[in-house]
């Protein structure tokens, strides 16, 4: 049994091995995932699921479920990566963060069995999100949750996380990202998604492309698995769509997903219109398109990542000036260059001026990267900036004019140094445990 009273060695250190196993690498494979839960006894097994795969929207989705089920009255698991601002945030029980005391004391018990796995074979040692998988498999059984509902880190054939046995399977949409690691097509990044799909298990498809849709659908046929499309369902008019607390247009196709996953359930689950709708407008994702204040101006925080994020984003900024009536103040950095462009090209079609900025993770655009990514015929004012100079201390932000919108955007990564430094009552950040 867990024992949080375990925590001798301390959460710094802790969060020393835990960066140890990260700084390994990723690790594609889930025979070392297979080996783990074996030697854990199958928390695995232990609480029915939902799994999730996506380009975008897997988080948005998870959440809108998560909250659909408290609505019904379940005690929910809810597992997604990375986190924002403290690891913690990972793995959540009706809504509450796993505690450092927790994770320093299932570090405890997993290294072990860790090290038995990796007797043979050093190479084989699970990584650090493996042990993070096994951190919320653990959770979600010990605390009683009646559902889990899990998202993948990155794909889905080879993720840590398929090794659940899901009631219902999710695929919120597909895009060209991590394109070195699970293929150059669309077709080729369905089929890895697509490895989440288990035999006889229904699987809900949000709006994809026709290509991916079809890979998705032959791979369900072999398997004997049920398709259930948005598309079919709900049709192409948004209007028709369900709506929920969080914005945009593509949270109501996300909506839709979460709303198609809760009919896949038997009655008795009690997942009625009336609490799908209450969940939907209850539910909360934070760094997507998140309106708050600094400084008592108006301030959005929104993860853009990729380009079809940044489609999202070109969007949603259109409407914003839209309803304010002037361009805002956008500050962003991204990481890799095919993730910034469009990103950029994006922001300058709608912004008054542009903050760069380098986020504090190995992989992120210089300030040169960023600016070769400004359009040529832009005429507002592009600036190297650093967090510390605008955001100096809480609730303080020296970008633009008093009355100025202002708009943080594109890396996850980003958006979680900023939210530390809005609101440092949280502690500190634990951004060198974020990964992909």
């Amino acid at each position: 049994m867990l024992d949080v009273g375990r925590c001798a060695v301390g959460y710094t250190a802790t969060q020393d091995y835990l960066f140890s196993l990260k700084a390994r690498g990723v690790k594609f494979g889930i025979d070392r995932m297979r080996a783990l839960v074996a030697g854990l006894g199958y928390p695995d097994l232990a609480v029915p699921c939902i799994h999730l795969a996506g380009t975008n929207g897997k988080g948005s989705t998870a959440a809108m479920l998560d909250s659909i089920f408290h609505a019904a009255g379940w005690r929910t698991g809810l597992y997604t990566s990375p986190h924002l601002v403290k690891l913690g945030e990972r793995v959540q029980v009706g809504r509450e963060r796993l505690t450092e005391a927790e994770i320093v004391a299932y570090t405890h018990e997993l290294r072990p069995v860790a090290e038995a796995v990796a007797r043979d074979a050093p190479d084989d040692h699970p990584s650090f999100f493996e042990f993070m998988t096994a951190m919320a498999l653990f959770q979600f059984a010990r605390k009683g949750c009646d559902i889990g509902i899990i998202e993948t880190g990155l794909g889905g054939r080879l993720d840590a996380t398929n090794v659940v046995l899901p009631e219902v399977a999710v695929i919120t949409s597909i895009g060209l990202d991590h394109c070195e690691m699970l293929g150059d097509t669309i077709e080729l990044i369905a089929a890895e998604k697509a490895g989440i799909i288990k035999p006889g298990r229904p699987v809900v498809i949000g709006r994809l492309p026709a290509g991916a849709e079809g890979v998705i659908r032959r791979i369900a046929a072999e398997r004997g698995a049920p398709v259930h499309s948005v598309r079919a369902e709900f049709g192409e008019d948004i209007g028709a769509y369900p709506t929920t607390h969080l914005e945009g247009d593509y949270q109501r196709w996300n909506a839709a997903t979460a709303a198609l996953v809760a009919r896949c359930f038997p009655a008795r689950w009690r997942l009625t219109p009336e609490n799908v709708a209450r969940g939907l407008h209850e539910a909360h994702w934070p760094g997507r398109w998140e309106r708050t204040t600094v400084g008592g101006r108006p301030l959005i925080l929104d993860a853009a990542h990729n380009s079809e994020g940044a489609a999202v984003l070109d969007t949603n900024l259109h409407r914003l000036v839209a309803e304010t009536g002037r361009a805002p103040v956008v500050m962003t950095g991204a990481l890799g260059a095919s993730r910034a462009r469009p990103l950029i090209e994006a922001i300058c079609r709608h912004a008054r001026e542009v903050h760069l900025l380098v986020p504090h993770q190995s992989r992120a655009c210089t300030f040169a990267e960023l600016e070769a990514c400004v359009p040529k015929d832009f005429r507002g004012r592009v600036v190297r900036a650093t967090l510390e100079e605008l955001f100096p201390v809480a609730q303080t932000c020296t970008a633009g004019r008093p009355d100025d919108t202002l708009v943080v955007t594109g890396s996850i990564y980003l958006l979680g140094e900023i939210m530390e430094r809005l609101a440092p009552e949280r502690g500190p950040g634990e951004g060198r445990l974020q990964d992909f």
